[in-house]
């Protein structure tokens, strides 16, 4: 009787500890959500291109046109915003019924760990546009996000990281066929979004 009590304290400690150490109040339906907004991006995008009369699979016939390629950038922020209110809006709804901080020692190792990726591809994809290296845009948001996501998972659920592993691959792939990037693009973003949301969701949240 007093085994199965310690067992259960135990139990009880090591299940306090993992709360603590990991970030699990991320929502499934911010994926699935996000994957949303990067679909409805990438066919906005693929308008964008065509109506200014380009082709989507040729880079040299929309590469000059600035106006195009600003369009894309403010597109594509536009996207990330979206995406991250929504992800911050879900996940505090979550803590709050959960009776959880959003902001704790989790959360910040999260934001540090997949922050200084994040920020070092922004960079990089920066610098890409400067000197007009666009093909290389989509293959780096691609590895760089799924980079983030996979030092991320540390400290939060392990299925973050096989989605991060998707995206680098994915994104090493449209490294090897830039002018399909963003077919890539919304395939990482929009596809790997939504699925892996839709299981998150389905493993963690609908019960809830």
């Amino acid at each position: 009787m007093r085994e199965n009590e310690l067992l259960t304290e135990l139990s009880s400690i090591r299940s306090l500890m993992e709360r603590s150490a990991k970030f699990i109040s991320l929502h499934g339906l911010s994926g699935v959500l996000a994957g949303i907004y990067a679909l409805i991006g990438a066919f906005i995008g693929y308008r964008l291109i065509y109506q200014s009369g380009g082709d989507l699979f040729d880079q040299e016939s929309y590469r000059a046109d600035r106006t195009v390629l600003s369009q894309l950038v403010i597109l594509a922020l536009v996207i990330l915003v979206l995406s991250i209110t929504t992800a911050v809006l879900l996940s505090t709804r979550k803590a709050r019924q959960k009776q959880q901080k959003i902001w704790n020692t989790a959360s910040k190792g999260l934001l540090l760990n997949a922050g200084i990726p994040l920020l070092t591809g922004g960079l990089l994809i920066a610098i890409f546009l400067y000197h007009g290296y666009f093909g290389l845009v989509a293959p780096a948001c691609l590895v760089f996000y799924g980079l983030a996501l996979i030092s991320g998972s540390h400290y939060t659920f392990k299925d973050v990281k096989w989605l991060g592993l998707c995206e680098v691959v994915l994104g090493l792939f449209a490294a090897m066929m830039p002018s399909y990037g963003l077919l890539f693009w919304a395939a990482g973003f929009g596809v790997l979004h939504i699925v892996y949301g839709s299981v998150m969701y389905s493993k963690y949240d609908r019960s809830k």
